[in-house]
């Protein structure tokens, strides 16, 4: 263990008083409030982001706050608040203690995940119904949250018992330690969700398990803590199986496919963990080009980008974790650091984004700088996918089409003339397609080499494969254009 995990390191506002002018009486005057006045202007100014990294250097300041939460700020805020309440204690005792963990994802991409957490380290990760489980220590989790692509949260079993009745669920919450982890100081959500369970009303199940939580630290604190649904201290969801209940606190917060950087959404925006899915299931190599030929808001590319530099796909936001009690924000800090120190600056083959709307492509631009990229990390295009040239000799190609109410009804013959630009040009190219339209490939006369099942939102979705071979393309006979 290194010394940033040690008890003595954990980050207190009292650990840095503010140095004196010589005199005894000045001395005294930067005691108390003063002193940690001046202890938190110092810690904002330590973790100014360093000029050196140009990544970093690159994040808008007027952006950041346009988010309303930044680095700097979050963290110094909310412990202030919270060490008035209750001294920091236990943060070793979390650092060494080992979790049961289940960490949802997108349907589909339940494998993809277990690949990706096993490749972060994490060997006993194993892929579960919408999510996967895992079992690992505090810093374990804080890795999850930082560096996973795929994953919506990472939950950590809290409690876990058999459930007959709604008051066993009240049971269940008060007797779990809920003070380990925050107080009636801070504010909490509670969310519920089942499989097979007989209970009549998921709401009245919430509602006995948020009376259970606020009761238990009634007794022990004096006061129950406030709800918020919309931006909460505290989240905790209650997972209902036929006769067990389990209960989990999710040190995520916002969902982790909120990235941080993507305001211009544009007409149906696929999730980032969706589009770094697509990126995993196609198995693309970030040494090969990749092509994006109805780019819109630049989603999948952003994503390629961020996988080819190695930029954590949650380096730039806030976590749920930055407010629990005990949470020990120079290791944290040590986390990061680390991370963005081996973030490249320069990628090995073109990305590119095409796509028919300018308007678009402008917005998808105006995303790629909020990414903090560099704008030529990735080459944006007004053109169109039936005309467009491959950008290298070999490459990928993954890209979410218009389809259902998307699809342009003035244009049937949109799929029949991209893939005769496909067999055309792109030989030796890989294609990928996400679509909820099933007879797709019938509709470009391609045969699959594979089609998995996904879920984009609540659209049933496949993931079509087709691999490009020059003698898979037939000239028109006749000249009539058919295939």
């Amino acid at each position: 263990m290194t010394d940033s995990n040690k008890p003595g390191k954990t980050l207190s506002l009292k650990k840095k008083p503010a140095a004196p002018s010589g005199t005894e009486d000045d001395k005294r005057k930067r005691s108390g409030a003063r002193a940690r006045q001046v202890a938190l202007r110092e810690r904002q100014q330590h973790d100014t982001p360093r000029a050196g990294n140009p990544v970093e250097a690159r994040r808008p300041t007027a952006q950041a706050e346009s988010a309303g939460r930044t680095e700097s700020d979050e963290a110094p805020r909310v412990t202030t608040r919270r060490r008035a309440a209750r001294p920091a204690q236990g943060s070793s005792r979390r650092l060494a203690e080992i979790f049961a963990v289940f960490t949802p994802c997108p349907h589909g991409l339940e494998e993809a995940l277990a690949l990706e957490l096993q490749a972060l380290g994490f060997e006993d990760a194993s892929a579960d119904r919408a999510g996967c489980r895992l079992r690992t220590d505090w810093t374990g989790i804080l890795r999850i949250n930082l560096y996973s692509r795929l994953a919506t949260r990472v939950l950590v079993q809290v409690s876990q018992g058999p459930v007959r009745h709604e008051d066993d669920i009240l049971e269940l919450a008060r007797n779990t330690e809920w003070e380990r982890w925050f107080g009636a100081e801070q504010t909490l959500r509670v969310d519920t969700s089942a499989i097979r369970s007989p209970m009549k009303s998921l709401q009245y199940c919430n509602l006995r398990a948020k009376d259970g939580i606020c009761d238990r630290l009634r007794d022990r604190e004096g006061s129950r803590p406030d709800i918020d649904t919309v931006r909460p201290d505290a989240r905790v969801h209650l997972f209902l199986a036929e006769d067990t209940a389990t209960l989990y606190l999710d040190t995520t917060g916002e969902s982790l496919f909120k990235r941080g950087w993507r305001l211009d959404k544009g007409e149906a925006p696929i999730r980032e963990n969706l589009a770094a899915g697509l990126l995993a299931l196609a198995d693309w190599d970030p040494a090969q080009a990749l092509l994006d030929p109805f780019c819109g808001s630049g989603t999948i590319l952003i994503e390629a980008a961020w996988i080819a530099l190695g930029v954590p796909a949650g380096i730039w936001r806030p976590f749920g974790f930055e407010r629990l009690r005990n949470h020990d924000a120079r290791h944290w800090r040590d986390l990061k650091e680390d991370a963005r120190s081996r973030i490249a600056t320069r990628l090995d083959a073109p990305l590119v984004g095409v796509d028919l709307d300018p308007a678009v492509i402008d917005a998808a631009r105006q995303n790629v700088e909020r990414a903090w990229l560099t704008p030529d990390t990735i080459r944006f295009e007004v053109g169109d996918a039936r005309t467009v040239q491959p950008p290298a000799e070999q490459g990928w190609i993954v890209t979410n089409p218009p389809y259902g109410e998307r699809l342009p009804g003035d244009e049937p013959e949109l799929w029949r003339e991209w893939s005769q630009n496909l067999k055309k040009n792109y030989s030796g190219w890989q294609v990928h397609v996400i679509s909820s339209d099933l007879d797709l490939p019938q509709r470009m006369r391609l045969k699959p080499l594979r089609r998995r099942p996904l879920h984009n939102g609540p659209l049933d979705c496949r993931l079509f494969s087709f691999e490009m071979v020059e003698s898979g393309y037939r000239r028109p006979a006749r000249g009539d254009g058919s295939d």
